[in-house]
């Protein structure tokens, strides 16, 4: 109990750092209606909230996760680090299928369903923050598109 409390307070400490170092964070006049602080700002909340619950509802009994669970995490690592190399050469959807249907797969096993999260992920995901949030993302390489 203690270990947690501790991590959460941690945690907590870190929270508040990323908003200090968000605040930080310099506007242009030509910034979009949301602004640059408004997504570090929603993380550190986030982060703050687990780490309070953390604090005051700690687990009783923590019980660590076999050798199979880290090598799964050390992947889920590896697919993650790998995203953010290859979306800026291979532009956004590529990137975002691959991945979301390999962590898809490592949640439920099952190939044509995660394929399908995969896809509708990539796509949707796109057609949001392109389409809806107007961000300046590049759905495909560039060698594709002309």
């Amino acid at each position: 109990m203690a270990k947690d409390r501790i991590f959460g307070l941690f945690m907590l400490v870190l929270a508040l750092g990323y908003v200090l170092s968000a605040t930080n964070i310099q506007t242009s006049f030509m910034s979009d209606p949301v602004g640059p602080r408004v997504f570090p700002y929603l993380v550190a909340a986030v982060v703050a909230l687990c780490a309070l619950v953390m604090v005051l509802k700690p687990d009783p009994d923590t019980e660590w996760p076999g050798l199979v669970m880290f090598g799964k995490l050390a992947f889920a690592t590896a697919i993650l680090l790998a995203y953010a190399m290859t979306i800026r050469p291979l532009g956004f959807i590529i990137p975002t299928v691959i991945v979301a249907g390999l962590l898809s797969y490592m949640i439920n096993p099952r190939p044509v369903p995660a394929a399908l999260a995969g896809l509708g992920l990539g796509v949707g995901l796109f057609v949001l923050f392109k389409v809806i949030l107007g961000l300046g993302l590049q759905g495909l390489p560039r060698a594709l598109m002309g």
